[in-house]
């Protein structure tokens, strides 16, 4: 994530939200009118954050932006440990609100970087039921999730594990 790190004409956003040399607010701008101001003071302008919208830059000296992003990386190796895995049970026969929560839940899990374990309790027949329910959440977070393991079913329960993107 941190080596995405964008620079100057490479910036494709049509606005940037701007922030200057000594960190102060410049608000919302043209893309081309903040490459000239960056040109001018003989800076570079990088963009923080891809996610948002306009993306936020910030106007850096030059040279300044690759030392930056090289500790960046090592903070952010020293952050990687892997997440926990949590576990969510669900039950085969789940309601539509139920349903929602438990993807908020998981959603939220996904983003906070923890891998997330989805477990159906099942009797009898319910296996197929059970390894529907558990596709569609997959289907429903893969956005914010990939599957590690396949859906395993065994005799008392339906489970399958997802990583974070």
């Amino acid at each position: 994530m941190a080596s995405m790190i964008m620079m100057n004409e490479k910036i494709r956003a049509s606005e940037v939200r701007l922030t200057g040399l000594r960190g102060e607010e410049l608000g919302i701008i043209s893309r081309d009118e903040a490459l000239a101001m960056a040109r001018e003071l003989k800076v570079d302008l990088v963009c923080t954050s891809l996610m948002s919208s306009p993306p936020p830059c910030k106007l850096v000296g030059k040279g300044q932006a690759k030392q930056q992003a090289t500790q960046e990386k090592r903070g952010a190796k020293a952050q990687e440990q892997p997440g926990k895995v949590k576990e969510l049970r669900l039950t085969p026969h789940i309601e539509e609100h139920d349903y929602d929560t438990k993807l908020r839940q998981a959603a939220k899990l996904l983003a906070s970087g923890n891998g997330v374990q989805l477990v159906v309790r099942i009797q009898g027949k319910e296996g197929a039921k059970a390894k529907e329910l558990l596709e569609r959440l997959v289907k429903d977070l893969a956005g914010s999730g990939k599957k590690q393991t396949g859906i395993q079913v065994s005799g008392k329960q339906a489970a399958v594990q997802l990583l974070p993107l």
